[in-house]
C-alpha cells in the first residue's frame, strides 16, 4: 500500500516488512517505527525517491544510526592540544578512574567521620588554596558561570570598572560587557583600546564602584603603543577604598612553563598573591574537567558561596571526582607534566615526536615526514610556536579522504592542507596509532569517495 499523493509505502506497510526480516526483535517497536518515518522524510526530500539499497535496509539503518550514541571518543591528530570541538583537555587515566570508582554512590555531600551532612566543595577546596595559595576557593560548572556568580555577589547593584582594551568577546560569541549586564553589575570603561593607565581607574572611582575587573586577552594579542595595568597596581589602588579586584586569568595555569617556551599566560599562584580573587577553567590548562574555578581572599569566596546562583552552577560528582584526582597530581610537578595529558602534550620532547611520526609514516603508502607546527588551542597561549614532526601524504581529494577518516571507529580527525592530508603525532595519544594507521587504510579502500 502506497500514498497516493507521493507513491511513498505507508508506514504499516514497511513495519511489516520490517518484522519479517526480524526488526522489531533488535529493538523497541516505537524505535522502529521512528526509524521509518525518518526513512519516508529522507525520500520526500529526495522528490519520493526510494532509497537505492531498498526500503528494509535503509530502515534497518536509520535504526542502526538512533542506537547509536552520539558522544563517541575520536583519534585527535590535528595537533590543537585544547581542542574546543573535541572537548578540550583529555583526562589524566586517574581521573577516568575516579570518575568510574564514584559513579554510584559516594561522599560528595556526606561526612563519614559525622555521620552528617558535608559540602561538595571540600573535595578540591584545600588542594586547590595548597596549589595557587589563596586563602580559599569555590568550584562551579565553567568559567563563565564562575565570572557571573562572583561578580554578581561582589558587585550586583554597583560599578565594576573595565579597561576598553578588555572588554573581549569569548568563543560562542560570548561578551565580557554581557556578562557583566547579567551579573547585575554596571560597566564603567576606562582608557583606550591600547592603552589604559591606573590613572584612568582612579579616575572612574565613584561611591558606587564595588569591583574593578582584569580580564586577560587569551585568544589575542596587542602589540606595539600598548600600556596595561598590572594586577598588583589595581589590588594596592582598590583594596584601601573597599574595592574588589577580580582577575579572569583564562587557562587556569598552575605550573610555570617558561622553560618550555611557553610564556604570556598569567600563573593562577602569582595573581593570588597580589591579593585579588581569580578566575579560571578547569578543562584548559589545567588539564581537567569543564568546571569554573574561584580562588582568593576568604570574604570574596565566602560571598559567592552563599549567593543563591551557587547551587544553580554547582558542579556534580562526575566533575568533582575528576577534578580532585587532576589536583592530586599537581602536588609534584614531574607527576603532573607526565600524567595530565595536556601538560605532557605542551611540553612533549622533538626527538620523541620524530619517532611517533616516522614510525606512522612507515606504514602508510607515499606517506613522509616533515617539520611542522602544533597549537595548543583554547584561547591558550595564542603566540606559542609549537614545532612538531608531520605526517604527510598526498591526496586528489582531500575533504573526502577526511570524511572517510571521520568514518572510522574510533573517528579520526586530521587537517589538510595544499593537496596533503597532515596527522600531528603531538595529540595521537598512546595507543592509538594503530588507529590512525588502519583509518588511513580504510579510507583508501572507500570507493564512493575517490580518494587516491
Amino acid at each position: 500500500m502506497t500514498d497516493a499523493r507521493t507513491g511513498l509505502p505507508a508506514v504499516h506497510k514497511l513495519l511489516a516488512d520490517a518484522e519479517r526480516e526480524g526488526l522489531t526483535d533488535q529493538a523497541p517497536r516505537e524505535l522502529v517505527v521512528n526509524a521509518i518515518r525518518k526513512t519516508l522524510d529522507a525520500a520526500r526530500s529526495r522528490d519520493g525517491k526510494p532509497p537505492k539499497e531498498g526500503w528494509v535496509p535503509a530502515v534497518k539503518r536509520a535504526l542502526e544510526a538512533r542506537q547509536r550514541p552520539s558522544l563517541v571518543p575520536v583519534v585527535n591528530a590535528t595537533g590543537v592540544i585544547l581542542h574546543t570541538n573535541l572537548g578540550r583537555a583529555p583526562l589524566a587515566e586517574v581521573a577516568c578512574q575516579a570518575i568510574v570508582s564514584t559513579a554510584g554512590y559516594n561522599t560528595l555531600e556526606y561526612d563519614v567521620n559525622t555521620g552528617e551532612r558535608g559540602s561538595r566543595q571540600t573535595h578540591v577546596r584545600d588542594l586547590l588554596t595548597e596549589i595557587t595559595g589563596a586563602e580559599d576557593a569555590l568550584v562551579v560548572t565553567n568559567a563563565a558561570a564562575a565570572m557571573v556568580l562572583v561578580l554578581n555577589a561582589v558587585a550586583a547593584g554597583g560599578e565594576t570598572i573595565v579597561s576598553r582594551g578588555e572588554l573581549v568577546e569569548i568563543g560562542g560569541s560570548f561578551r565580557i560587557p554581557t556578562i557583566l549586564e547579567k551579573s547585575g553589575t554596571i560597566l564603567i570603561e576606562v582608557g583606550t583600546t591600547n592603552r589604559t593607565k591606573l590613572r584612568d581607574y582612579v579616575a572612574a572611582i565613584s561611591p558606587r564602584t564595588k569591583c574593578a575587573l582584569k580580564v586577560h586577552r587569551s585568544n589575542f594579542r596587542l602589540s606595539g603603543f600598548v600600556t596595561d595595568v598590572e594586577t598588583g597596581e589595581l589590588v594596592e589602588t582598590m583594596t584601601p577604598r573597599s574595592i574588589h579586584v577580580i582577575h579572569d586569568v583564562g587557562s587556569g595555569l598552575l605550573l610555570d612553563l617558561t622553560e618550555y617556551g611557553l610564556t604570556d599566560e598569567p600563573l593562577v599562584r602569582d595573581v593570588v598573591s597580589t591579593g585579588a580573587t581569580a578566575v579560571f577553567s578547569g578543562d584548559k590548562l589545567l588539564g581537567g574537567p569543564q568546571a569554573g574555578i574561584i580562588v582568593g581572599p576568604r570574604d570574596v569566596i565566602q560571598e559567592a558561596a552563599i549567593n543563591p546562583f551557587t547551587r544553580a552552577m554547582r558542579p556534580g560528582k562526575t566533575v568533582i571526582a575528576a577534578l580532585e584526582a587532576t589536583l592530586r597530581l599537581y602536588q609534584d610537578r614531574v607527576s603532573a607534566l607526565t600524567q595530565i595529558p595536556t601538560l605532557a602534550m605542551l611540553t612533549a620532547r622533538q626527538d620523541t615526536l620524530a619517532r611517533q611520526a616516522a614510525a606512522i609514516a612507515q606504514r602508510i603508502d607515499g606517506a613522509t615526514t616533515e617539520p611542522g607546527s602544533s597549537s595548543v588551542g583554547g584561547g591558550s597561549f595564542p603566540d606559542a610556536d609549537l614545532p612538531t614532526t608531520l605526517v604527510a601524504f598526498p591526496t586528489e581529494h582531500p575533504d573526502a579522504f577526511l570524511a572517510a577518516l571521520r568514518q572510522h571507529d574510533p573517528p579520526v580527525i586530521a587537517r589538510a592542507d595544499k593537496g596533503r592530508v597532515l596527522l600531528d603525532p603531538r595529540t595521537v595519544r598512546d595507543g592509538e596509532d594503530e588507529h590512525v594507521v588502519s583509518a588511513v587504510a580504510a579510507a583508501r579502500r572507500v570507493r564512493r569517495h575517490p580518494c587516491e
